[in-house]
């Protein structure tokens, strides 16, 4: 027994002291705070990239400037609108440039009338990497399916169906209520801590939109003649709500030049039909609606399916769709 307590001082069977247990424990603790304080903060990332930052707004983009305001009335404050189809140029020769596919990268929806309008709408959407939410606003709209296909001519691609239907729908503004409760849809399934408001105020919006349809539809009934002649077919959705009939299209191909004979034809309709006007618009040259216009012996008025903000009296839907209605007026009253 004597040996015991040498025996416990023995290298091999001395206990380790505590303290020397203590680097190792704070060194395993370390480790497991880092891994745990990653997988938080990854599990975090990736929460709240789904959603837009407190106080930050929604950034969405927009074929064209009408589509741009609706979506706007609906987003108010809470959202932030691209328009890719600048103001003045014709959404059917625009061409997507990488400078604008820059600036619109950051945007998490994509809002298009389809129906063959945005040709390059692919482009875009691949350019995102598949993160961008395509929202088709003809989708489930009775569309007006033309003789001749120009849109989307410049894929080089053979397309049918709805790719072919006239695109104009949003000149018909009960349409364009039906367009109202998928930008609804759209913006709350992006951003559901604001549904509520979007909710809200499309309803606000569409209630304005009844105002205005009834406005139109009471005007129209009180026109002397229901023929018109337009430079391409923009106007087939206003004219089958409101009543009206085409008399003739100078260009039925946007870019494609009307024959002489084409030109014989409109002529011979305006004069027909009584006809006091042809419609040339903003986002094309107007000089064949002159020349057809002094053949029949009447005036060049100028219909605006676009306008675009800083165009007086056309910076929003509603006002595009006023002053169209007062140059309407003007040529058949």
């Amino acid at each position: 027994m004597k040996n015991l307590p040498s025996l416990f001082e023995s290298k091999h069977l001395n206990p380790r002291p505590l303290e020397s247990r203590i680097p190792f424990c704070k060194l395993i603790e370390k480790k497991t705070n880092k891994i745990f304080f990653f997988m938080v903060a990854t599990f975090l990332m990736t929460f709240f990239s789904a959603f837009p930052c407190s106080g930050a707004k929604l950034p969405v983009a927009a074929s064209i400037f009408p589509v741009a305001d609706i979506v706007k009335q609906v987003g108010g404050e809470h959202v932030e609108v691209i328009t890719i189809v600048p103001p003045g140029a014709s959404p059917h020769t625009f061409e997507l440039k990488p400078g604008i596919v820059k600036k619109i990268s950051s945007a998490r929806i994509f809002f298009m009338i389809g129906a063959g309008l945005e040709y390059w709408n692919e482009k875009f959407v691949n350019s995102t990497g598949g993160r961008l939410k395509k929202v088709v606003l003809s989708d489930g709209v009775d569309l007006i399916h033309e003789k001749e296909h120009h849109h989307g001519e410049k894929t080089g691609k053979h397309h049918s169906g709805d790719m072919f239907a006239n695109p104009h729908i949003w000149l018909d503004v009960e349409i364009v209520k039906s367009m109202v409760k998928k930008v609804v849809t759209a913006l709350a399934s992006v951003d559901n801590g604001h549904a509520l408001y979007y909710e809200e105020r499309g309803n606000k919006y569409i209630a304005e939109l009844d105002r205005l349809d009834q406005t139109i539809y009471k005007e129209t009934g009180k026109f002397k003649i229901k023929r018109y002649v337009a430079f391409h077919p923009a106007w087939d959705y206003f004219a089958r709500r409101y009543g009206l009939e085409s008399a003739g299209v100078i260009e039925s191909v946007p870019g494609k030049s009307p024959t002489p004979l084409d030109i014989k034809n409109i002529v011979g309709n305006i004069k027909k039909h009584g006809v006091k006007a042809v419609f040339a618009e903003p986002q094309f040259n107007p000089k064949i609606a002159e020349v057809i216009a002094k053949e029949a012996g009447v005036k060049v008025l100028m219909l605006d399916p676009m306008g675009g903000p800083g165009i007086k009296g056309r910076e929003n839907y509603i006002d595009i769709m006023k002053y169209n209605l007062a140059v309407f007026q003007e040529a058949m009253l």
